[in-house]
């Protein structure tokens, strides 16, 4: 299959931009490639600038659960686009995508809309130091919130400690009141309460992990978070920025009956354009500017083509049997997945939640980021170049989710599967 194209596009954008890309999610360097170039998308396939098509499971990242081009989606952005792109004042959209989500969502009463899952995730969690008069945060080793400072963070030399930077440019000083825990170990986040009474203002985490692949939660894990935050007066922030109505209209959240003090939206509600949110209870949203004193501003926040795109995809999700399919389609890939790697003598595993599902180059199953080998990221690697050169797109990397969107079919799954049964074989 010829790339010559995308090469080509690759060397003019490596001038200009860092590594060539303005994410490094895109840079394909953790799979041992160079990224195609896409120059069109529609249902489920990608079509590069060299005319080669893909079956798409990346999906963006996760919005585009109703897949790339859905008629309703694009007529209401095109409408919009007729009355104007940006205002600085509001509109009656940004509310009625506000309701959508509150009566679809059971953990949020009140919402702010803002422009991408990481102003969500900084916001709410400044929201939730300031209603609770607390500096400190707990995250979970593997769980991705977005690149603010504060949460761009690993595990010190021992499971329960004060972070440390994980990125150049964040200061010891920022990292120091955000603490790490592994994930799906309640007995580690119930520690560092003992170690630090009175001091943390919230546990934020992926309700379903996206960004170490897909990893649920164990039994009893959510709840019991929500019990051990009500009990020393933290609040309970899920991240569902990957999550929310992807692995269930009500989100994970309504899947799995455990309901958080504040939720992180993205993605999904914005249809396939920028946007991003966070909600929750009445009291903990009234200390939001301008009726509380939590600062937080954004010029093209509930942008309202963000809002059109957004409002008609949740208004496809409310009235058609979306996520019934896709469970469907989930369950089918992966035991087609499973299969395969069992004919093949392959040691691997595949972790679904709804439309939400990774293959996992390793024995499972994996509950945490050091159930992760590096063998499996080298492996995962090849694997992902063979699809690719026959026409499956993969996120690239092993610590990355596969979307399944609607515009997906049994005929398509199953093309997949036998695709991945040559990979797996070679």
């Amino acid at each position: 299959m010829s790339h010559a194209r995308s090469e080509e596009a690759f060397q003019s954008a490596q001038v200009l931009m860092p590594g060539g890309v303005n994410s490094p999610a895109r840079a394909c360097r953790s799979v041992g490639a160079e990224p195609v170039f896409i120059a069109s998308a529609q249902g489920p396939i990608l079509t590069d600038l060299d005319g080669a098509e893909y079956i798409d499971y990346v999906g963006a990242f996760g919005p585009m659960i109703l897949g790339h081009g859905h008629p309703g989606v694009l007529a209401a952005v095109e409408e919009q686009l007729q009355l104007g792109m940006t205002y600085g004042a509001p509109t009656t959209g940004e509310t009625e995508l506000a309701q959508a989500i509150v009566d679809a969502t059971p953990g949020i009463e009140r919402l702010r809309l803002v422009n991408s899952g990481t102003e969500a995730t900084m916001s709410a969690l400044r929201v939730a130091r300031g209603f609770t008069g607390r500096e400190k945060v707990i995250k979970m080793a593997g769980c991705y919130h977005g690149h603010a400072d504060f949460l761009l963070v690993k595990a010190g030399s021992g499971a329960l400690t004060l972070g440390s930077p994980d990125s150049a440019g964040v200061t010891a000083g920022t990292a120091q009141d955000t603490l790490v825990a592994p994930h799906n170990d309640l007995a580690a986040v119930e520690s560092l309460f003992s170690s630090h009474p009175g001091e943390i203002a919230a546990v934020i985490l992926e309700p379903v992990v996206g960004n170490m692949g897909v990893v649920p939660p164990v039994d009893g894990y959510l709840q019991g978070l929500r019990e051990l935050t009500a009990k020393h007066g933290a609040l309970l922030v899920f991240d569902e920025v990957m999550t929310g109505f992807r692995v269930d209209r009500a989100s994970a959240q309504g899947r799995y009956g455990v309901t958080p003090d504040l939720t992180c939206l993205g993605k999904v509600i914005g249809g396939g354009l920028p946007v991003g949110a966070y909600g929750g209870r009445g009291d903990v949203m009234a200390a939001v500017a301008p009726e509380g004193g939590v600062y937080q501003a954004g010029t093209n926040s509930g942008n309202p083509l963000s809002v059109a795109a957004g409002l008609a995809t949740l208004r496809v999700l409310a009235s058609e049997p979306i996520h019934e399919r896709l469970e469907v389609l989930g369950a089918r890939l992966q035991r087609g997945l499973e299969s395969a790697i069992a004919d093949a003598g392959r040691v691997g595993c595949v972790q679904r939640v709804g439309s939400m599902i990774t293959l996992f180059f390793t024995e499972g199953p994996v509950r945490c980021l050091d159930d992760i080998p590096s063998s499996a990221v080298e492996q995962f690697g090849v694997f992902w170049r063979a699809m690719r050169e026959h026409g499956v797109y993969l996120p690239p990397s092993q610590y990355e989710a596969w979307f399944i969107s609607a515009a997906h079919d049994e005929e398509i799954i199953d093309k997949t599967v036998e695709i991945a049964r040559r990979a797996l074989a070679s």
